[in-house]
């Protein structure tokens, strides 16, 4: 064998054994968190993040240890929605420590790491694969009840990467509106869990009717029943309904997720049953 051949070898065998500690590492981070549940939508502009970090919230409320994984590479939205979009990453070579949003709840987002929210990430598949495995692997998650993952919609590298890197038990939460150009969408979301073999745990419908903040009369503007028809049609649970209040808007703008609040509102009456039915299905 030629000393360029022996060269190849040798890098193929170091590249080699460099994947498998890498894949062994995080391996070792994910078993110590019983319960992954990726938040997925078929469709941009569902409230898909709104739901996530809502979830995270109101898991961490209730004293699960919680972490919030935010794979929206290039419109990452958590830390706004969270109202700490200003904090900076800490740790070393090797462990990255994620953002405490209060004693039960700590997150992870690229937009921790850019120098302005305005900046744009123009990466490729291969990057985005890289840099949610090496949150993965090498965020100081430890032990957790939950994790909770923001991924962008559509059934593109993100989704696909978190999918392929996570091992079970995992499941999925399914995000539409009630409309049937959503719901379309939507459809794609399951069959892509599917063929994943990644189990669904239930449907969600978002805005699924407008509350006046001055009457509370509910208009349906984008239909209504649309999510729990799809779940039907599927063989899914439809985990609830939540409707459009400008409430929801206001704290999301201004970093205070409506699940926080003792409002007493429609939409947070609702979005607590769902989280009860979340809790209720891990626990089987």
């Amino acid at each position: 064998m030629s000393e360029k051949n022996n060269m190849k070898a040798s890098s193929d065998a170091e590249a080699q054994n460099k994947e498998a500690e890498e894949n062994e590492a995080l391996r070792s981070n994910m078993a110590k968190i019983e319960n992954k549940l990726i938040v997925l939508s078929g469709k941009g502009g569902v409230g898909k993040s709104t739901v996530a970090v809502n979830l995270a919230v109101s898991l961490a409320e209730k004293k699960y240890k919680t972490g919030l994984l935010d794979i929206d590479i290039h419109g990452p939205s958590v830390p706004k929605l969270l109202g700490i979009e200003n904090r900076t990453l800490q740790g070393n070579e090797e462990r990255i420590m994620p953002v405490s949003y209060s004693e039960y709840l700590k997150v992870m987002s690229i937009g921790f790491m850019l120098n302005n929210s305005d900046d744009a990430v123009i990466w490729r598949g291969p990057l985005k694969y890289s840099i949610i495995k090496q949150f993965l692997k090498d965020v100081e998650w430890g032990n957790l009840d939950y994790l909770v993952v923001d991924s962008p919609p559509g059934t593109g590298d993100e989704p696909l990467s978190i999918c392929q890197l996570i091992e079970n038990p995992r499941s999925a939460i399914i995000v539409t509106t009630p409309q049937d150009v959503a719901l379309s969408d939507v459809r794609k979301s399951v069959t892509f869990c599917r063929k994943l073999n990644l189990p669904i745990l239930g449907v969600v419908e978002n805005m699924s009717g407008f509350v006046c903040p001055h009457c509370g009369k509910t208009t349906d503007i984008f239909k209504t029943g649309g999510g729990s028809r799809m779940a039907n049609d599927m063989g899914l649970t439809f985990l609830g309904s939540i409707p459009l209040e400008a409430q929801i808007t206001e704290n999301g703008d201004s970093g205070k997720p409506f699940a926080g609040k003792s409002s007493g509102s429609i939409s947070q009456q609702n979005f607590s049953q769902i989280v009860e039915k979340i809790i209720a299905a891990k626990k089987k």
